[in-house]
């Protein structure tokens, strides 16, 4: 070794011996809980450059939990006459074989064209089924994770029908009442209505607006790094907040490591 290389070697160690120690885990702050997002694009030709990663459907809710998710953010549309409540978040059938029809248009399982019988047509996802709300539940306990649920303001006409709202509330309302001993499940919506409405009817399990948005970078396709995040991660990190959503669930998890224990394990 050479006396610049030896120099060298020597300023590393000095430089470890003189960093502080790394804080037991006993003594770090719990950690959020992580509920998994997709991520959808937000510029211009939006529609058209969604990839589908939304965890939606089940193979999705599959990945967010093998990337350390705690939970998983999804979206609630309703058929035809509020007949059937499906996970799916665009409004229309973008994304999905067969023609163009909105969610709200189209029957679950009425033949030829049918929602059941489409399949996701591009994306990491291609050749999943769009889930009913009853099997996207049982897939999210079956996983451990905390169920999130936003009930899409395209909904919004049929739960206030005359004719249908009653049924249409029901097929939202009934599979949460069904599992709600069984597994954490919160819901929210962006539309004020559909939300005063749930405060009436599932006042105990309208939280799901409380998990605080952490990513600071609009998504768009492809992806934006990361590491971009990181200014906003640390900020909402320092607020110690109980939840957070983010569509970076792996990266966002190994960035918390060292910073928080998880809660599972306080």
């Amino acid at each position: 070794m050479t006396r610049a290389s030896a120099g060298v070697a020597l300023a590393l160690v000095v430089a470890v011996l003189a960093a502080p120690a790394p804080a037991p885990a006993a003594e770090l702050p719990p950690c959020p809980l992580v509920i998994g997002h997709g991520g959808y694009p937000k510029s211009a030709g939006a529609k058209a450059k969604d990839v589908i990663r939304q965890p939606n459907v089940l193979r999705a809710v599959d990945d967010q939990a093998s990337w350390g998710a705690d939970g998983v953010e999804a979206d609630v549309q309703l058929t035809r006459r509020g007949a059937k409540a499906v996970m799916w978040h665009n409004r229309t059938t973008n994304g999905l074989t067969g023609p163009r029809q909105e969610i709200s248009e189209i029957g679950w399982a009425d033949g030829p064209g049918d929602l059941r019988d489409r399949r996701v047509a591009r994306g990491p996802y291609a050749g999943e089924r769009v889930p009913t709300l009853r099997e996207w539940l049982d897939h999210v306990r079956a996983r451990g994770l905390v169920a999130l649920l936003e009930i899409k303001k395209s909904a919004g006409p049929v739960l206030a029908d005359p004719a249908y709202g009653a049924s249409a509330w029901r097929e939202i309302v009934d599979p949460i009442v069904e599992r709600q001993d069984a597994q954490p499940i919160l819901v929210y919506s962006r539309d004020e209505w559909i939300e005063a409405e749930l405060a009436n009817r599932l006042p105990e399990h309208l939280r799901g607006s409380a998990a605080k948005w952490t990513d600071g970078v609009k998504w768009d396709e492809p992806p934006p790094p990361w590491q971009l995040n990181v200014p906003r991660w640390r900020a909402v990190f320092d607020q110690a907040p109980n939840s957070v959503m983010t569509s970076h669930t792996a990266d966002y998890r190994a960035w918390l490591d060292g910073r928080c224990r998880r809660q599972a394990d306080a």
